[in-house]
């Protein structure tokens, strides 16, 4: 009976440390959010393309004029935006069930850790956009993001990390068939967050 109570008593110790340092309540259905919405979005980037006359999977390198980026950096916020809210939004509601804070000094870590490699890719893609190296900045924003997850992955669910992975391989893979960024870019900000999303959804639930 003591070894019982024993073993429950390290039980509950290590879920208070685990608590006090991770962030644990990050929600698999904004992951999935993120993912459809930056499906949607990629496939209403094509739509633009084809509205300009530019045939995406035809092989030709196309000029992309200042409106068409500018169109193209504001769908990009956007679904950025999207991605933000509704991740706060599933996240704040299952900090609330579990009557955990949403805030605390443990995910002002977990930002300040995610936002380093970010912001150095955000700013690595704005010198890609001023150079007119467009084809470079899928890949870059993959990369980037992986290496934000892999970095985060010590305040917050360890899945996380590998999510970071997939995400880092997909950009490097993308670098050599440029190009075809759209595409690598749906598949690592779409159809892996609904995977990941999904997963973490059953398993966390």
């Amino acid at each position: 009976m003591e070894a019982k109570n024993y073993h429950e008593d390290l039980s509950h110790i290590r879920s208070m440390m685990e608590r006090s340092s991770r962030f644990i309540s990050l929600s698999g259905l904004s992951g999935v959010v993120a993912g459809l919405t930056a499906i949607i979005g990629a496939i209403y980037v094509y739509f633009v393309f084809q509205r300009e006359g530019i045939s995406y999977f035809d092989g030709d390198t196309n000029i992309l004029g200042p409106a068409l980026v500018k169109e193209l950096v504001l769908i990009g916020i956007i679904i950025l935006i999207v991605a933000i809210l509704s991740g706060y939004i599933f996240t704040a509601n299952k900090s609330k069930k579990k009557g955990l804070k949403i805030w605390d000094a443990t995910t002002k870590r977990l930002l300040i850790t995610f936002a380093v490699p970010l912001v150095a890719g955000g700013i690595f893609c704005l010198a890609l956009l001023y150079h007119h190296l467009f084809v470079f900045i899928a890949p870059a924003t993959l990369i980037f993001y992986g290496l934000a997850l892999v970095a985060a992955e010590r305040y917050t669910l360890t899945d996380v990390k590998y999510l970071g992975y997939f995400e880092i391989v997909l950009g490097l893979i993308s670098l050599f068939i440029l190009g075809w960024g759209l595409v690598f870019w749906a598949i690592g900000f779409g159809v892996l967050h609904i995977v990941y999303g999904l997963i973490m959804h059953k398993k966390y639930k």
